[in-house]
């Protein structure tokens, strides 16, 4: 198990997800309700996560412990979209994600940011557990593909 001090190296890639967006997405003024954001970045969180454990992980539980978001500009039906999370820090049982929710056609055209904070927890007690040195190789390999 890595020690309180135990650092990996953070890799420098993002890890992408393709979305696309529903007409039920839309509120009332017709753009994208505030809300759907987050569901965005859970949803780029959930296939991170399967990628991180392709066999389920039924022995961990992935506790979210903080999320925001910054809304950039509206974002309308339809549209495709890409959800990229960057791994930002690393620390003994949490982890630190950096995402953004952008065009996937039009590079550079950002709709929002947000940050999310991880903890690895064990499934039937809830409670925050270290890193395995495999997790954290399967993180590492997530950001570098």
């Amino acid at each position: 198990m890595p020690s309180e001090s135990a650092e990996i190296q953070l890799p420098s890639g993002t890890f992408e997800s393709r979305l696309e967006l529903r007409w039920g997405d839309m509120d009332a003024l017709r753009h994208v309700n505030n809300t759907i954001y987050f569901r965005f970045f859970e949803e780029a969180r959930v296939r991170l996560f399967d990628r991180v454990y392709p066999d389920g992980f039924s022995q961990r539980a992935m506790l979210l412990a903080h999320a925001s978001c910054d809304f950039l500009r509206p974002l309308l039906y339809p549209a495709s979209i890409v959800v990229g999370l960057k791994l930002t820090r690393v620390g003994r049982t949490s982890l630190e994600l950096e995402g953004r929710i952008a065009d996937a056609g039009a590079s550079g055209l950002v709709y929002a940011r947000g940050v999310s904070v991880v903890v690895c927890a064990d499934a039937q007690t809830q409670r925050p557990v270290p890193w395995s040195a495999e997790e954290l190789q399967a993180l590492q390999r997530c950001f570098s593909e």
